[in-house]
Parts: structure tokens; C-alpha cells; sequence
């Protein structure tokens, strides 16, 4: 199941919260605190989740802070050493890499 919603080129994490019977968006890769946002349904998620977005970038720009986060491309995952030598293994057969076979695999997942 998928539970992002992209809103002005920004992707927001959804859940519902039950104790409020409504469901609350999160965006992600926002440098500085959060812009979260509440609706009882999709459309009135998009308007919160804008008028969220649009109060976050505005107080970044008062602030002088760069709005997102910036990602460097490179971080570490452990594994099972099982997990590690299937992967390797699964890389080595496909004539890739493992680090060429994991960016695959992860931009397939992330899609």
C-alpha cells in the first residue's frame, strides 16, 4: 500500500490517526521541523498539505534556512550476512555491481 501524496512537488507521508478520526499528512525531507497537516479525506488533505507547505517555506525564507535537506547519495545499511551474500550473489548474476544492483532495486522500491 502506498501512503504518499505528492503536493507541490513535495512528498508527504499519510496515516490515519484514529483517537482523531482523521487522517494527518507529514512531509518528508524538510530541513527543519515539519509541516504536517489534517483532513478528513484526499481532497482535503492536498488543501492542508498546501497551506501547510506554503506557511513552512515562507517562515524557512523570513528564518533565511534552506527549506529541504540535502542528501549526500551515500549511507550505510546493515544486513544479515545471509541477506548480504544473496544480494552479492543476485548482483554478481546480473552482471552489476552490488552497489549498482542495490540503486536498482531501491529506485524500483521507491517508485
Amino acid at each position: 500500500m502506498n501512503n504518499l501524496i505528492t503536493i507541490n512537488g513535495q512528498r508527504a507521508v499519510i496515516s490515519f490517526d484514529p483517537d482523531i478520526n482523521l487522517f494527518r499528512g507529514e512531509f518528508v525531507g524538510l530541513a527543519s521541523g515539519g509541516a504536517d497537516f489534517y483532513a478528513a479525506d484526499v481532497d482535503g488533505l492536498r488543501r492542508e498539505g498546501e497551506i501547510s507547505l506554503r506557511a513552512y517555506l515562507d517562515m524557512c525564507q523570513e528564518d533565511g534556512v534552506p527549506p529541504f535537506r540535502s542528501f549526500s547519495g551515500k549511507f550505510n545499511v546493515r544486513l544479515p550476512p545471509a541477506l548480504h551474500a544473496a544480494c552479492a550473489a543476485a548482483a554478481k548474476s546480473s552482471g552489476k555491481s552490488l552497489n549498482q544492483w542495490v540503486s536498482e532495486a531501491l529506485a524500483d522500491a521507491a517508485a
